[in-house]
């Protein structure tokens, strides 16, 4: 049992390591940085999860739903917000984005 947990939670670091390292190192590109986040919470879903079911437990599956929620909610807004923006600006670059002053 405890190489099936080492090997999950080594997938769980890889997959939080790809994750950072888009929003870290993409430029120009906000889809990318958004499926970056998404990448991000999803890893910590699955540490969520590997855990709950090593330690015979439900809570850790409890939390890894509530995240679930929260990324879509956050994907889904993200997302509208981009769309609006595109349909004003015609571009979601992010260097056009920083000139926005509030």
């Amino acid at each position: 049992m405890p190489f099936d947990l080492l090997f999950g939670l080594s997938i769980s670091v890889f997959l939080f390591l790809i994750g950072t390292w888009g929003i870290c190192f993409t430029e120009e590109n906000l889809i990318l940085i958004l499926i970056s986040i998404e990448l991000l919470l999803l890893s910590i879903n699955l540490n969520f999860i590997i855990f709950s079911v090593y330690l015979d437990d439900m809570l850790g599956q409890m939390f890894a739903l509530f995240i679930l929620t929260v990324a879509a909610a956050e994907s889904a807004i993200g997302l509208a917000i981009l769309v609006v923006y595109y349909r004003l600006r015609g571009i979601i670059s992010l260097d056009a984005i920083n000139f926005i002053k509030g």
